[in-house]
């Protein structure tokens, strides 16, 4: 096991990338929010008092925009426990960062062409599968870096 030196430019590489991820999970609530006002469609009645809107659970635009928000909530924490456990392991810093910043770029390429302008397929089958095997790597990195010690 490699102890984690957070000055370190692969660590600092993984701190930056991993809140580059944080803020595109809030973003996407603010993007969900900005819809929802937007098209005057809220989840509950309380919503509605103010603006008069209407109770919707099935506004496609809203609907898809949660949907690209629950898959970040599904992908984005793994990466920050596997990318952790990654730097564990000592890779080079020059691969580990491009896994990082390529895992990003799909995360956020994938919120895209999903939901901002949806594009149509494999374009959304790329940008989801590229970060899982980035994922899986890592996951598979560690796994067999620690599979001797027990």
């Amino acid at each position: 096991m490699v102890s984690i030196d957070l000055a370190a430019p692969v660590v600092q590489s993984y701190l930056f990338y991993s809140s580059v991820l944080a803020l595109k999970v809030f973003l996407m609530s603010a993007l969900t929010g900005k819809a929802r006002y937007q098209r005057n469609v809220f989840p509950n009645q309380e919503d509605t008092l103010i603006t008069k809107g209407k109770v919707k659970f099935d506004d496609p635009e809203i609907e898809r925009l949660r949907r690209a928000h629950l898959n970040d909530l599904e992908n984005i924490p793994a990466f920050w426990v596997l990318g952790a456990l990654y730097l564990t392991t000592g890779p080079s810093a020059s691969l580990a960062t491009t896994l990082f910043r390529v895992f990003t770029f799909g995360r956020i390429t994938y919120t895209i062409v999903y939901a901002i302008k949806p594009l149509p397929q494999p374009t959304r089958f790329i940008a989801f599968a590229i970060p899982l095997l980035i994922n899986t790597y890592m996951g598979l990195t560690v796994f067999l870096t620690y599979l001797g010690a027990y």
